[in-house]
């Protein structure tokens, strides 16, 4: 079982990716990368080495479903697992994410003091299958 490193966040929201990147640097030890669109994470994708993508669903531009799409098309990175943030709860919406291939949806707001559990245990269930 690999050790999850790496996480690739990109959010629109500046305080959201302040608060993610704290939660998930400081007390759960993962290097984050992050971006404020869709747009700006796939300039240079080639310098991208994520194992988790953790994407904002909703976000203006490119929507996280399109980037998590765009993604998949960059060598090296088309197996990368996704987690989306969202603030949509209906269950039809969680459900055809599940089923596209997403680990889990995180609903907005989160706890940010519970983040970095939740996210290695998404990750845990993930790589033991």
């Amino acid at each position: 079982m690999s050790k999850l490193e790496r996480i690739l966040h990109v959010d629109d929201d500046e305080d959201i990716r302040t608060l993610t990147k704290m939660a998930l640097e400081l007390v759960g030890k993962y290097q984050v990368e992050q971006f404020p669109t869709g747009e700006a994470a796939l300039e240079q994708p080639e310098g991208l080495t994520a194992q988790l993508f953790l994407l904002d669903y909703m976000m203006p531009g490119m929507s996280g479903e399109e980037l998590w799409r765009r993604l998949k098309e960059v060598p090296d990175l088309g197996a990368v697992p996704v987690v989306f943030m969202t603030a949509k709860t209906e269950a039809a919406f969680t459900e055809r994410l599940i089923n596209m291939g997403a680990l889990a949806i995180i609903t907005k707001p989160f706890e940010i003091g519970e983040l970095s559990a939740q996210i290695a245990q998404i990750w845990d269930k993930h790589e033991a299958g």
